[in-house]
């Protein structure tokens, strides 16, 4: 039997704010603090990004509220954290994000089957005001579709 991924947070407005091009999954280093805020949920990915510094890659702006039984050990809740990816991915990225307009942004933080904290990041490109006005539009008109089809059967 095979368990499934155990979402923690997801970025919605990403969806809303971005056309996503790619998305990447990558592992996340965390203090054990960290990881015990992460298992009740106190993290907030809203304003959080990710960057390329010196071949590696990070987390930036990720909010993990310390934990209430932490002492001091408790962990800085805005530190940048490592991402972890393979070496040919994050060459890929390097030439990715170079590109004008491009940015990495996390879609969702979960649990994998295996219980290790995984990041999904997303190429993106952000949409124009208009773009957002359309995708709003489709949305209902998806919707009055989807009602009348459930009326009429």
């Amino acid at each position: 039997m095979k368990k499934s991924k155990k979402y923690i947070v997801v970025n919605r407005k990403a969806k809303h704010d971005y056309f996503i091009l790619e998305t990447y999954e990558a592992g996340i280093v965390l203090t054990g603090t960290e990881v015990k805020s992460l298992r009740e949920g106190k993290v907030s990915i809203v304003d959080s990004y990710a960057d390329i510094e010196k071949g590696e890659l990070w987390l930036f702006d990720l909010h993990i509220s310390p934990y209430e039984k932490g002492n001091i050990y408790n962990h800085n809740p805005k530190r940048p954290r490592k991402l972890l990816l393979h070496k040919d991915e994050i060459a890929h990225l390097i030439g990715k994000v170079k590109e004008k307009g491009l940015t990495l942004i996390p879609l969702s933080i979960y649990f994998n089957e295996r219980g290790w904290a995984k990041v999904e990041l997303g190429l993106a490109k952000g949409k124009k005001l208009y773009d957002k006005r359309r995708d709003l539009a489709e949305k209902a008109e998806r919707r009055e579709l989807e009602r009348a089809y459930k009326i009429k059967y």
